[in-house]
């Protein structure tokens, strides 16, 4: 687990990559869009979600063969 300078210390920031852009900025606890760098980056995951653009593949079960009608 990362650890994150306390604000005011002269030590270097963490920079992370903005999960939608891929561009770096400061993490910050203040960032309320964590871990992206805007709202609208955020937004996009979102929708990105929403119309189901994110798949893992998985092969199908016995169970999953047993509720198919066409079988």
């Amino acid at each position: 687990m990362s650890q994150r300078t306390p604000p005011g210390s002269d030590a270097k920031r963490l920079e992370v990559r903005c999960p939608s852009r891929g561009e770096k900025h400061l993490d910050s606890l203040d960032n309320p869009y964590r871990p992206f760098c805007s709202k609208g980056c955020k937004a996009i995951d979102l929708g990105a979600w929403a119309s189901e653009s994110y798949r893992v593949e998985a092969k199908p079960t016995s169970e999953d063969l047993l509720d198919d009608p066409g079988v």
